[in-house]
């Protein structure tokens, strides 16, 4: 199905990223006491100007099963939580050694190595306590829950996320081939991706064949997020980023532009977004959001 003429997508997002706001605000954790540091450190990075990618791509995927936007909001903040995480400890010197994150200083930076690392986990260990909080529970049957719960542990933990970050730090400096790097693609940036699209149809309590659609839709995205950012990191702009291009290159990482050249890495990611966009042909306008968020993912300049 063709994009619905007359959505405003920046609207949407602006939207959305202030209703995601407003709840990660409310549901982060807050001490005056003597761990106020920890939670100045974990609110420092939560709010450095995320897109709010993820918790989005939730409350879509929750819309796209006509479920209860209220409902889904708790795992969307959650998905946030983990995503913030993995950034702070991917910035630490031990990982990617960044300087910047978004335009600002990292987290280490500002509080030093092990406040950002004691940070990142608050921050993981607080995702799963919001998504199994009485706001949810008492709304979903609980095999619904524990799904979602299992699902984004997957994606977050040593079977996903922290797999690929893995493979990626092995990775720097080496001569690998393509199903190495889809791999690290697939693990590092897109397992936690489809998890947020497939989570909000979860707990939307969409049909067994919408969530399956809705992951395949996911797994796609993923993949050409991915390919986005490599491709920005070549021929983006510094500051719209808020961080310096060129440092895969620099790290010696291997990209789809370092394998394949540009032109191709786009011709590969033009192909995914057409797939993701397929993989909705049974959803009606409920999806349009997603729709369009596939094609922002092309589009986007950071």
């Amino acid at each position: 199905m063709a994009n619905e003429p007359g959505f405003d997508l920046k609207a949407y997002l602006g939207e959305k990223r202030a209703i995601v706001d407003r709840a990660l605000r409310d549901n982060l954790p807050r001490s005056s006491g003597p761990a106020s540091e920890l939670n100045q450190a974990m609110e420092y990075s939560l709010f450095a100007g995320g897109k709010r990618l993820r918790p989005i791509l939730c409350m879509a995927g929750g819309a796209a099963v006509e479920g209860d936007e209220e409902t889904v909001l708790p795992v969307a903040c959650a998905l946030e939580f983990i995503h913030t995480y993995s950034l702070m400890h991917d910035d630490l010197p031990a990982m990617d050694d960044d300087d910047l994150r978004r335009g600002k200083p990292t987290s280490h930076k500002v509080f030093g190595e092990a406040m950002a690392v004691l940070a990142g986990d608050g921050l993981l260990t607080e995702a799963f306590f919001l998504m199994t909080s009485p706001k949810i529970a008492g709304r979903i049957p609980p095999r619904a829950l524990i799904r979602v719960t299992r699902m984004i542990a997957r994606a977050a933990g040593p079977a996903g996320m922290v797999a690929g970050q893995a493979a990626d730090i092995r990775s720097e400096g080496q001569q690998i081939d393509l199903d190495v790097l889809e791999y690290i693609h697939a693990h590092k940036t897109g397992a936690l991706i489809t998890a947020s699209v497939a989570s909000g149809a979860v707990i939307g309590l969409g049909e067994a064949s919408q969530i399956q659609a809705l992951a395949d839709y996911g797994k796609k995205i993923g993949a050409a997020f991915q390919i986005s950012d490599d491709i920005l990191d070549v021929e983006g702009d510094s500051h719209a980023m808020g961080k310096r291009t060129g440092a895969d290159e620099r790290k010696g990482k291997a990209t789809y532009p370092s394998l394949l050249g540009l032109a191709r890495a786009k011709e590969i990611q033009s192909g995914l977004i057409e797939e993701a966009v397929t993989a909705l042909s049974g959803f009606g306008k409920a999806a349009e959001p997603l729709r369009h968020l596939a094609r922002y993912i092309i589009e986007r300049k950071k």
